[in-house]
């Protein structure tokens, strides 16, 4: 698959902190279910989390721009995970976050090819394992590219 013409493709780079962080933000508030205030308290925390992590390369992953403006872009990291059945010989999984397209390029293929870029980029550092938490939205687009729905469920403890 190849981006629709007049756009770029480019990895994240630690300049890119104020992007990640506005496309978190917007993937979130397009959900419906945040306010400003609690999306501004969790950017607050992201924000120093991320430098870190762009800073050292820990986080990674890609931007598509259309005209120098970032329309699009994911993240990605990986975690340490107990060796499973589902991939016995590694101790690690990749992680996929912020999956954010601007609503006025969606309809285009632009997220399908950031899931492919992402998942060539994990399989170049040897991971064969990707997980990720997809919005409502998100299911049918990973569901159509091979994603599989999993019984994870969690608990914020007080």
């Amino acid at each position: 698959m190849d981006l629709p013409k007049g756009y770029r493709l480019r990895a994240v780079r630690e300049s890119d902190l104020d992007i990640v962080c506005a496309h978190r933000e917007l993937m979130f508030s397009d959900e419906g279910k945040r306010t400003r205030d609690s999306l501004e308290k969790m950017t607050a925390y992201f924000r120093p989390w991320l430098q870190e992590r762009l800073g050292d390369g820990r986080y990674f992953g890609f931007i598509i721009e259309r005209e120098g403006e970032a329309v699009a872009g994911i993240g990605q990291w990986i975690i340490d995970w107990a060796p499973h059945f589902h991939h016995e010989e590694e101790a690690h999984r990749g992680y996929i976050a912020n999956v954010y397209v601007d609503p006025n390029h969606r309809g285009k293929g632009l997220a399908k090819f950031l899931v492919s870029c992402a998942e060539q980029e994990f399989k170049a550092r040897g991971v064969s394992t990707m997980v990720l938490h997809a919005s409502r939205a998100g299911e049918r687009l990973y569901e159509a590219l091979g994603w599989d729905q999993t019984s994870e469920m969690m608990k914020i403890i007080d």
